[in-house]
Parts: C-alpha cells; sequence; structure tokens
C-alpha cells in the first residue's frame, strides 16, 4: 500500500514540479472541456436569428443627393447605386455594397466612374451634381455598358438617375398601361429576357460572391457579384 502510495506521489511530484508536464496537462483538461462544451452548448441566439424581411419593391427616380440617402444606414437597410444612368436595389448583395462590405463606397453613389476604370475609391466627381461621364474614354465606356448589362442581369432596376432639372418618370402611369395591355384570357405572360453576358456568375447561382475579373472582347471588365 505504502509502495503505491510513494508511486502516486512521485507522479504528482513529477507533474506539479516539470513545467513541460504542467502544460500538458493543462491543455489535455482545456481540450476534454471543449469537446464537452460542444456536445451540451445550445445553439445561440444569432444562429437562430430568422431571416431579414424582404423589402417591398421600389419604383421611382432619383436625383443625385436623394440617392445618397440609400447607403445602408438607415432604418430599412435598402442600398441603391447607379449605374450609367440607372439606379439599381442591390440590397441582396448587402454584404459587399452595404455597411462595412468591400464595395460599400458605391452605396448610394453613381459608381458608373468607378466601374469603368476599376477603382474602389472615391472620385472628385463624387458630389452631389450629375456626372455625365463626357471624359470617359471609348473603352471605358464599353467596360461601364458591360457592368450595366450585369446590374440588369443580377439587381432589380429602380429608375433614373436624374440630371438637374430633370423631371422623375410616373411609373404608376406606366404600370396601368401594362395592365390594360393584358388580356383576361392570357393563360400565360412570358417575360423579357435580360441581355446576359458570356459568362455566369461567378458561383453560378444567385448568392452574391463579390467582384472578379473576367476578359472581354473589347476591353477588360469584371463581374457583378
Amino acid at each position: 500500500m505504502s509502495g503505491e502510495t510513494s508511486m502516486l506521489t512521485a507522479i504528482v511530484h513529477e507533474i506539479i514540479y516539470s513545467p513541460m508536464n504542467l502544460a500538458l496537462v493543462a491543455i489535455i483538461a482545456f481540450l476534454v472541456y471543449k469537446i464537452i462544451k460542444d456536445r451540451i452548448e445550445v445553439p445561440s441566439m444569432a444562429s437562430q436569428k430568422p431571416p431579414e424581411p424582404e423589402l417591398p419593391k421600389l419604383r421611382r427616380d432619383f436625383t443625385v443627393a436623394e440617392l445618397h440617402q440609400y447607403d445602408g444606414t438607415q432604418p430599412d437597410g435598402r442600398v441603391l447605386m447607379a449605374v450609367n444612368g440607372n439606379v439599381f436595389d442591390v440590397t441582396k448583395g448587402k454584404r459587399f455594397y452595404g455597411p462595412g462590405g468591400p464595395y460599400a463606397s458605391f452605396a448610394g453613389r453613381d459608381a458608373s466612374r468607378n466601374l469603368a476604370r476599376f477603382s474602389v475609391g472615391a472620385n472628385d466627381k463624387d458630389k452631389d451634381e450629375y456626372d455625365d461621364l463626357s471624359d470617359l474614354s471609348g473603352v471605358e465606356m464599353d467596360s461601364l455598358r458591360e457592368w450595366e448589362m450585369q446590374f440588369r442581369e443580377k439587381y432589380d432596376l429602380v429608375g433614373k438617375l436624374l440630371r438637374k432639372g430633370e423631371q422623375p418618370t410616373n411609373y404608376e402611369d406606366e404600370e396601368e398601361d401594362t395592365d390594360k395591355d393584358i388580356k383576361p384570357n392570357d393563360t400565360a405572360l412570358e417575360s423579357t429576357p435580360n441581355i446576359i453576358t458570356d459568362e455566369n456568375l461567378k458561383s453560378g447561382s444567385n448568392d452574391d460572391e463579390g467582384v472578379r475579373k473576367r476578359p472581354v472582347t473589347t476591353s477588360t471588365t469584371e463581374e457583378v457579384k
């Protein structure tokens, strides 16, 4: 009995007075704690958080100043941006274009000049005035049109970006005229297909996957994510 006691005492003594053994015991204890915790841990409230409600469709034109109000920091979190004179709702790409995203500088802005020149920084014409893009080169305009086609495919078109003094379009009248053209006995409606580019978006699905470059025939452009 005394022999077993002395052996146990020797083991404890070896552990306590050996820094290496003490560190190994601490690591083993920590790993056992993590295993037990992971097995019994109740899912956090964050993992059970319901998805954000889908915002109602928006159909209207914007001045540059009005567009600035939709950068994702407002209560509803909607994110709009303009591309080549058209305003798009990019809220579903909020993790890229919203606050803290890699392209947050585009939110609530006319991103045409940035996209045409592959720049994510602020530009000297990003003010409360309409940018007519008249100083862009032909290659830059071709690149911008490629971007616009991809945004039309990926995101909802909201309206136009208005020039100074330009009157907004009344889209309610447009919708009423469309309803009148629909016959009661029509069994199915076919929508006009969107213009698509030569390549699908990076993920091949509706999920936003950021922005990456791809080759085109006239210039080098990037894909909308």
